[in-house]
């Protein structure tokens, strides 16, 4: 079939299996070109492994260590006259290059957050890999049934306190407006939105893969959080979302102390605003992203998924080095993203943005393009008129 993209607000209908492997493909490459990474993780166990920085983070592992992978999240299969989501044609991508190279990856699909896709997963390390010496967690979930209590916990994204006003841009348009987002009326949204998306979850896992006897003495695990700047602070590390990021930053010290016996350590990895599919839902951040990407790629500093957790894994957690942490025991790689000269530029910029300047002053192209990259469109070697095979396997699961 002729698959072109179909979006609704922001989300991407359609997925391009051609293009979604070759972006793939081009985060192999950007690994591989930046050498091995010395003494990095072999055996490795990624929760949330298709997109973003958990896709990221799987090839930065395999391609960058040579380490054996194993992905657990939660994507549609494709389907004749049906393409599947990116995330599925991401793994199967994924899987595909990694065989290529001899490496081993397998994965599975289902409910991260469920007491029965843990066991699959143990059963699998125990089967193919004995234990893991690298668990990266990356999920990102709206919702999240609750595995001891069945409860089903929906997330919102809500200042707290007061309304929030700023401006945000629809960034298919390039239309700026003002929005206006009412406060969370009950503690009860808060408590939903940190079962969803605080640290119980990752611990959960941490405790499992203990308990089984499948994490290797000297372990790591990292989870990934988010500050950003204070044009951001009401509707993102001072509203709800930032309150379920504190709570899962506040898993650490359990986590260090479940892992003591094994010489293991957790750590929250605060990384840099990028185009994702969360990233683009929450109002605001959109202009901001845009207005970062102008000032960063013209101090030639930007980067983007791949190349943030390329320099996590070298820099920070096997460069061999004691590592760096802020006065809250965080890993910092949004370093460059909140350098001072960065901040004021687009402070300046953001006072400046309108709809008849945004194409001037900011990168709403390069917003655009990573966006309908992410489902695989937009790259400059796919013809999108031509038909493709939308039935595509990931090998481990399916053929």
């Amino acid at each position: 079939m002729i698959i072109q993209p179909r979006v609704r607000g922001f989300i991407c209908l359609t997925s391009h299996p051609e293009g979604t492997a070759q972006h793939v493909k081009d985060q192999v490459e950007y690994v591989k070109s930046k050498g091995k990474i010395a003494d990095g993780p072999k055996k490795v166990l990624v929760i949330g492994a298709s997109t973003g920085f958990g896709l990221a983070s799987r090839i930065s592992a395999a391609f960058g260590a040579d380490a054996a992978t194993i992905g657990v999240f939660f994507e549609k299969p494709a389907a004749a006259g049906k393409p599947g989501t990116a995330g599925w044609y991401n793994s199967a991508a994924f899987e595909k290059e990694a065989q290529a190279a001899g490496l081993y990856a397998k994965s599975i699909n289902g409910d991260a957050f469920s007491d029965d896709i843990k066991q699959q997963t143990i059963d699998l390390i125990k089967k193919d890999l004995g234990q893991v010496d690298l668990v990266v967690y990356s999920l990102a979930s709206p919702r999240r049934t609750h595995p001891k209590t069945g409860v089903a916990h929906a997330s919102v994204l809500k200042p707290i306190g007061q309304s929030f006003t700023n401006k945000t841009v629809d960034f298919h348009t390039g239309v700026i407006s003002d929005i206006s987002i009412q406060p969370v009326e009950n503690e009860e949204d808060i408590t939903n939105t940190v079962a969803v998306m605080g640290g119980e979850d990752w611990k959960f896992w941490i405790e499992d893969l203990k308990s089984a006897g499948v994490l290797a003495e000297g372990v790591k695990t990292v989870a990934y959080s988010y500050i950003g700047p204070e044009l951001t602070y009401p509707i993102y590390r001072n509203g709800t979302i930032g309150r379920a990021k504190d709570d899962l930053e506040g898993t650490v010290p359990a986590l260090n102390e479940l892992l003591k016996d094994l010489g293991g350590i957790s750590y929250v990895s605060v990384n840099k605003a990028l185009v994702t599919q969360s990233s683009s839902a929450i109002p605001v951040v959109p202009l901001y992203i845009s207005l970062l990407y102008k000032v960063m790629k013209e101090k030639g500093i930007h980067e983007g998924t791949i190349e943030q957790m390329q320099r996590l894994f070298t820099e920070r957690l096997y460069s061999g080095d004691t590592i760096a942490l802020d006065e809250k025991g965080r890993i910092r790689v949004d370093d460059l993203e909140m350098r001072s000269d960065v901040q004021e530029e687009v402070a300046k910029l953001w006072e400046q943005a309108t709809t008849e300047n945004l194409e001037e002053i900011s990168d709403i192209k390069g917003y655009r393009k990573d966006f309908f990259n992410l489902f695989g469109f937009n790259l400059d070697t796919i013809d999108y008129e031509v038909d493709t095979n939308e039935v595509v396997n990931v090998p481990s699961i399916l053929g």
